[in-house]
């Protein structure tokens, strides 16, 4: 295969009356997601938008997703613009992007033609009812391979401009191939999509389905805040794979959902994202002893994952879960800070990746590309390319891998270096607490450390006592009402500590 559309071709020659994707009350069968996309690329194409990136400015659902693909038949890259965005951080990503072409619904029209004045804004209702032509589509795919960027996904950047993520086609028919055959995902399973179309995540779930020939069950952005809801749609559905954010699936934990309801039809749980607070991943062990439970890690910058765990029923991770061994055809090792390898047990390097996984690089931005993905350090023979992750990792005695989080959460503190994410681990396994950050104020040289939970300030200063030595406790602890999460479900820092001023 060198086109990801092919794997949604197959599985409408396959099952063309099977629902391929659930949005509330609304379906389309593999056949009508099929001809709505090309009808929709059959449009771009009259339009002249071929080969170029193209804005998608709409919420997620089947609408999106005949974007996405109506806009791969006409030989484009497709960008989700995230209507949750404020039209700062928009105007922000296309000053990158550059789209000349932004695609949205009836509805939103006049609020994607006011935020992109400079490109055309083009209705998806309309596009979708265009005379498919089998010529045109023919034409712009005898001129595709296998390199051609499929996506481009944004993500922070450390000068606060964001940086945009170019992943090609051959990037994900390689991942999707391993990744479903490893975790059994077939034409039988029903995929719940937690995560926004902008996340990296909602790529495992939507190509997923498509390989195989599943149903994808899109959750309402909504429910996330209602875990009673989320958990009624969860088993109406009868969905049994949740490849979802740590956040999301703590977020029903945290508030006992499952003592509410267990959707027993769940057998695959794969999360990533964050660290899995042990208690959370014993409550839904308990409520779903017989799931498989996978611990993914990677950044989007290596499409999806590189590495995976798959939990064993009989082991304790309350020390925390390794993020295991890499996925096929990626090679994960680690670099001291002189780009050395680094093969001994429990040293600590920097997570790089080297593979058909790595993405592209970074859109418009050969400068930032230059910097992470780089010439393999290890051999000079011939131009190889390998990705900087940025994270920071161990073997353990089991040659297993174990995150030690970010390289520029590593502080110096008292003449010590400190992994913030170590200390996270520790107040996250104190009874009472159920999320925490902890971050270190440079300007007064201090640890602090916020908490949403029932614990009292001293008893939790008190256990940390146990855990930690006394360098590594924060000196400030706080009590919070609940943390700031960002579009994907994490938690994020720089705003939660903006809004409770510390």
């Amino acid at each position: 295969m060198i086109n990801v559309l092919e794997l949604m071709e197959n599985s409408a020659l396959q099952y063309p009356d099977k629902i391929a994707v659930q949005e509330g009350d609304r379906s389309v069968t593999y056949r009508e997601l099929l001809c709505l996309s090309q009808q929709t690329g059959t449009a771009l194409i009259r339009q002249g938008a071929v080969r170029q990136p193209v804005g998608v400015y709409m919420e997620k659902g089947i609408f999106a997703l005949c974007a996405f693909f109506g806009a791969v038949y006409a030989g484009n890259t497709y960008c989700m613009l995230n209507v949750e965005l404020p039209d700062h951080r928009l105007l922000q990503v296309q000053s990158v992007l550059k789209a000349r072409f932004i695609i949205t619904t009836q509805e939103l029209t006049e609020k994607a033609e006011a935020i992109f004045p400079d490109a055309a804004v083009l209705m998806i209702e309309d596009l979708m009812q265009s005379d498919r032509e089998e010529s045109l589509l023919l034409q712009v795919r005898q001129r595709h391979i296998d390199t051609d960027p499929l996506y481009v996904n944004f993500t922070s950047g450390s000068t606060g401009v964001p940086k945009g993520i170019a992943v090609a086609h051959r990037s994900v028919l390689d991942f999707i191939s391993c990744f479903t055959k490893i975790f059994g995902i077939g034409k039988e399973d029903i995929i719940a999509n937690q995560a926004p179309f902008d996340f990296d995540v909602s790529v495992k779930d939507i190509y997923s389905a498509m390989a195989v020939g599943a149903v994808l069950v899109i959750v309402p952005r909504a429910l996330f805040s209602a875990p009673v809801p989320l958990l009624d749609y969860l088993c109406d559905h009868r969905v049994t794979t949740m490849i979802w954010a740590v956040s999301a699936l703590c977020l029903i934990s945290t508030f006992h959902g499952l003592d509410y309801k267990t959707p027993e039809t769940v057998n695959k749980i794969l999360f990533s994202g964050e660290v899995m607070p042990y208690k959370h991943l014993c409550q839904w062990q308990k409520h779903l002893p017989d799931a498989m439970y996978v611990n993914l890690y990677g950044p989007t910058e290596i499409t999806c994952n590189c590495t995976y765990h798959v939990l064993q029923k009989d082991r304790d991770y309350s020390q925390g879960i390794p993020i295991g061994h890499p996925f096929p055809n990626e090679d994960v090792f680690l670099l001291d800070d002189q780009h050395h390898p680094v093969t001994a047990a429990d040293q600590v390097g920097m997570i790089t990746v080297r593979g058909t996984a790595l993405a592209l690089g970074y859109y418009g931005c050969p400068e930032k590309t230059a910097e992470s993905f780089i010439q393999n350090p290890l051999q000079s023979f011939y131009p190889e390319t390998v990705y900087l992750t940025g994270d920071l990792g161990r073997w353990n005695q089991e040659g297993e891998l174990v995150y030690c989080g970010r390289a520029d959460h590593q502080i110096k503190y008292l003449g010590h270096r400190v992994e913030l994410e170590e200390i996270e681990r520790a107040m996250n396994a104190v009874d009472g607490v159920q999320r925490c950050i902890c971050v270190f104020d440079e300007k007064r040289q201090r640890l602090k450390g916020y908490y949403v939970g029932t614990i009292e300030k001293e008893d939790l200063h008190r256990s940390l006592r146990e855990s930690l030595p006394a360098f590594m406790i924060p000196g400030f602890l706080q009590p919070v009402e609940t943390f700031v999460l960002n579009k994907n479900g994490k938690i994020d820092r720089k705003k939660t500590i903006e809004q409770i001023g510390g």
